[in-house]
């Protein structure tokens, strides 16, 4: 599932290997009523209808209804209800992850609905920053309303996940761990999209890589299994602070940032997810 730009609105749609789905097209074809946003359609609980209708359908009627030109992707919805984040969240190894005291905490953080780019579209480095730094993430995307699951029960209110960069103005940071909300919400601070994975076309979150790209070039890279805090575990533990509601997103935490300048371009890869590219540019 993604949304694309269709001229000047913003549509869901799936994603194939032959191209798109509209949805609007799919409830035009078929008689369904399907909202034609994916916000609205994870709040409605319909992606798993759409992925039933999906599956049991005719490989000529999907053809008929595919638009194979080039996608140009939004990001998935710009505007949840809560954007959470999490720090400190990978170890380098699995030595260094025993070494994690049992009663840890992660560190958080809330970036506002105003951060959300899709993908290709640029971050603007602010002219408060001399060091502007990015972070590739896996996005947990909730599905269901829920407050105090446990940890067991999280994969059931995941609607899926997504890719991330997570951007901060650095230097903001570093005067005052208390500036951390401020330095991580600027406009355009948050790349998000462009397809929304669900839990089901993953055999094991844990085995995927997560890699921060410069430029072409991994800078950073490490496995969902070397997190301090898994993607059902930040689940449990947010969902026993507030209640969580569907479409809301958190950055589960990155293998290392960058720092970018005017020009550069960063990419969030995941295995088996289409790749994030946000260019750079300062104001």
């Amino acid at each position: 599932m993604a949304t694309r730009k269709d001229g000047a609105a913003e549509t869901a749609c799936i994603v194939t290997e032959a191209g798109t789905i509209p949805i609007h097209a799919v409830n035009r074809a078929e008689g369904k009523r399907w909202p034609v946003q994916v916000l609205d359609i994870i709040a409605a609980g319909a992606l798993e209808d759409i992925r039933a209708w999906y599956d049991a359908a005719d490989p000529e009627r999907l053809a008929a209804l595919t638009d194979s030109s080039d996608a140009e992707y939004a990001p998935l919805y710009r505007h949840p209800r809560k954007i959470w984040g999490i720090g400190f969240n990978y170890a380098a190894d699995e030595a260094e992850l025993r070494r994690t005291p049992a009663d840890a905490e992660p560190v958080g953080f809330m970036k506002p609905d105003t951060t959300i780019i899709g993908h290709r579209e640029a971050i603007r480095i602010p002219r408060q920053s001399e060091r502007t730094v990015a972070e590739a993430e896996l996005a947990v995307v909730i599905g269901k309303r829920c407050k105090d699951v446990d940890a067991a029960e999280a994969l059931g209110v995941i609607a899926g996940y997504t890719t991330a960069i997570d951007v901060s103005a650095d230097d903001i940071h570093q005067k005052n761990p208390r500036f951390l909300t401020r330095a991580k919400s600027f406009d355009t601070f948050c790349g998000f999209g462009p397809v929304l994975v669900t839990p089901d076309e993953i055999d094991d979150v844990s085995t995927l890589r997560v890699s921060t790209v410069l430029n072409g070039s991994v800078a950073h890279q490490n496995r969902i299994a070397h997190m301090r805090y898994p993607p059902c575990w930040i689940v449990a533990f947010h969902s026993a602070v507030m209640t969580l509601l569907p479409g809301d997103v958190i950055l589960s935490g990155t293998p290392g940032a960058v720092v970018i300048r005017d020009g550069d371009v960063v990419e969030c890869r995941i295995d088996g997810f289409e790749p994030l590219m946000n260019r750079v540019s300062r104001y």
